[in-house]
């Protein structure tokens, strides 16, 4: 593999962790899902899921994200990516808070494990492990502001 189709892909995959965020933060679901292999698993051990397949992940996202949470802020910070020709592994660090619809406060920051694997449509997760490195159920202060009507 040339260097510039390293970096390419290290771009490509990068950007994919981003659409993830982006997508979840966004509540598009569809867009969500295609984000993952047809095949692909996503857990989440913090609270005892795991989704497999784009069917099952995409309507786990929905329900988590319209009945487990009011708001969600996510960002994702760059980590590690492993290229192995059509596949690739690495590790993204994400800060995770909102309040939930029960009125709890949700704080951390997570190591996500992912797998990848290069499609006709880019790159795409196999696999993804939300391993929670801090947790923090303090109250929140702050809320999303309110919109003027």
């Amino acid at each position: 593999m040339s260097d510039l189709q390293s970096m390419a892909d290290r771009v490509e995959i990068e950007a994919l962790r981003g659409e993830f965020t982006d997508a979840g933060m966004m509540r598009d679901y569809d867009r969500f899902a295609s984000l993952f292999a047809p095949d692909a698993v996503w857990r989440i051990p913090g609270v005892d899921v795991e989704f497999v397949g784009r069917d099952q992940i995409r309507a786990g996202i929905e329900r988590l994200q319209e009945g487990l949470w009011e708001y969600l802020v996510q960002t994702t910070h760059p980590g590690i990516i492993h290229l192995e020709g059509n596949t690739a592994s690495g590790r993204a660090y994400v800060l995770t808070l909102g309040r939930t619809r029960d009125g709890g406060s949700h704080l951390n920051y997570s190591a996500y494990h992912d797998r990848y694997r290069r499609t006709p449509d880019g790159w795409r997760f196999t696999e993804r492990v939300d391993e929670i490195k801090y947790l923090d159920t303090t109250p929140l202060t702050g809320a999303p502001p309110t919109v003027p009507a």
